[in-house]
């Protein structure tokens, strides 16, 4: 058995609300507006990044999204913020309301325990 350990992947949550000038945008404008400018700019400046969007404006007033990052470590998380904050999404598209960053099940590995969740990875 391997005693080098590896950096367990950063996974950030992302609590965002829309501005009135996304919402002012129509939907394919909205499409185009992230797949120009910003999804081009995190493409550029990260690798080992993957992500996942929901909606949450159905049942939240405060944060109408979430977006979930996971990053292979922190430097790749800290370019992929780097990343948005040159781009609309940041502060003009959305107001980042929250900003949650964390490893899962941390504490199973510091203490080489089974992960106390009803799934595993």
């Amino acid at each position: 058995m391997s005693t080098e350990t590896t950096e367990a992947p950063v996974t950030a949550f992302l609590l965002v609300k829309t501005t009135p000038e996304w919402l002012a945008l129509s939907v394919p404008e909205r499409i185009e507006a992230f797949t120009t400018q910003v999804v081009p700019v995190i493409e550029a400046r990260t690798t080992g990044v993957r992500s996942r969007f929901y909606d949450t404006e159905f049942y939240s007033a405060r944060v109408t999204d979430i977006w979930v990052w996971e990053a292979d470590d922190h430097h790749a998380y800290q370019l992929l913020i780097d990343a948005l904050r040159e781009t609309p999404f940041w502060d003009r598209y959305f107001e980042v309301v929250e900003l949650l960053v964390g490893t899962e099940n941390g504490y199973a590995r510091n203490y080489d325990v089974a992960p106390a969740a009803t799934i595993s990875t």
